[in-house]
């Protein structure tokens, strides 16, 4: 019982602060639906927004810095493999070949074109990487998803979400009025939300006005591009040594099996194959998913505490710049996949 008190109060206060944080983003969102009957900003964003706020007006001790990298790290990687049980390869059956195939190559294009966009516009090949896969996929969760990969420090995984979310927010706001403007069906509508907006509510938020069946559409659509998130992530792990080495110009040792596939991916496959194989019961299924979004949130509010805004002005518009250009490019893709399916 001694020696558990000293490793107790190292862990305590950053996670209580990190917990007091999420909790204080979910009565926001709550807030949010009740006064405006949809969510424009989900707790996971509301979180880390709060949190590097805080930390920007805050110079907290050492004694916060050992719970809020426990939260920013270790609850985050239990939450990826906890996300595996909301997705079953069932789900693809249902899927056209089309658009599947479709999407797919949009995918990978964006990532590439993206990168690209990053690395001309002299980001560092972090950043590059969590912006390309945050655009192209499904925004702050592949951003998270992909960190602990390439080993994405607390400052680029901010700098990324942080920006990439209040895209989210002008998309949502924007989006039906583009399609409004050039007469889209709603089918047509739900394909090309799902295939821009970030996260899953956000599509919802941005389909709704234009009726059920782009809600529909789009979410079809959105999670094709959530499942996505898996083989992105293996072939980044294939690939990350390479390019971080490569951008500082060092060579290192051959990665081990840990390093090319982390434990959390291989957990998160694991989950999915148990819930494909309905090993993991119905009734667990949606706790496990409301578990998984708490404890990410606990894990955005962490990142947020971690990093303080005013160290990371000078590359703010340079990633700006990156995620608009590469926004209107994944636009241009999307529009003309549509074209290519008649939708127009």
């Amino acid at each position: 019982m001694h020696l558990l008190l000293p490793t107790i109060s190292r862990y305590a206060p950053g996670i209580f602060l990190s917990l007091l944080i999420t909790i204080f983003a979910y009565t926001i969102h709550w807030g949010e639906q009740i006064t405006f009957n949809q969510t424009l900003l989900g707790p996971l964003v509301i979180a880390i927004l709060v949190g590097t706020t805080l930390r920007s007006f805050w110079n907290m001790g050492s004694q916060w810095t050992t719970g809020i990298h426990f939260c920013s790290k270790h609850l985050l990687e239990i939450a990826i493999v906890m996300l595996g049980t909301s997705i079953t390869t069932k789900t693809l059956s249902s899927i056209d070949t089309t658009l599947l195939l479709g999407v797919t190559v949009i995918v990978f294009t964006a990532i590439a074109f993206s990168f690209c966009v990053g690395k001309t516009l002299k980001l560092s090949t972090k950043i590059s990487i969590l912006i390309a896969c945050g655009n192209s996929i499904c925004g702050n969760s592949a951003i998270a998803a992909i960190a602990p990969i390439i080993n994405a420090t607390k400052k680029d995984i901010t700098s990324s979400i942080a920006f990439t979310a209040i895209i989210g927010v002008v998309l949502v706001l924007a989006l039906p009025l583009f399609a409004i403007w050039l007469n889209m069906s709603e089918t047509a509508y739900g394909i090309f939300a799902g295939l821009t907006v970030y996260a899953v509510p956000q599509v919802i938020a941005a389909t709704e006005p234009l009726g059920n069946i782009a809600i529909e559409t789009g979410t079809i659509v959105k999670l094709i591009r959530v499942l996505m998130l898996g083989p992105i992530c293996l072939l980044t792990s294939l690939f990350a040594i390479y390019f971080i080495s490569k951008s500082k110009n060092t060579f290192e040792k051959t990665p081990s099996i840990t390093q090319l596939v982390p434990w959390f991916i291989i957990g998160f496959i694991l989950m999915m194959v148990c819930r494909s194989f309905e090993l993991i019961p119905s009734y667990a299924l949606t706790p496990l998913s409301a578990t998984s979004t708490f404890l990410t949130t606990i894990s955005m509010a962490a990142l947020g505490l971690s990093v303080d805004v005013r160290t990371i002005t000078q590359s703010g518009v340079r990633i700006s710049a990156t995620v608009i250009i590469s926004l209107l490019g994944l636009g241009i893709i999307s529009l003309t996949l549509l074209q290519y399916l008649n939708m127009f």
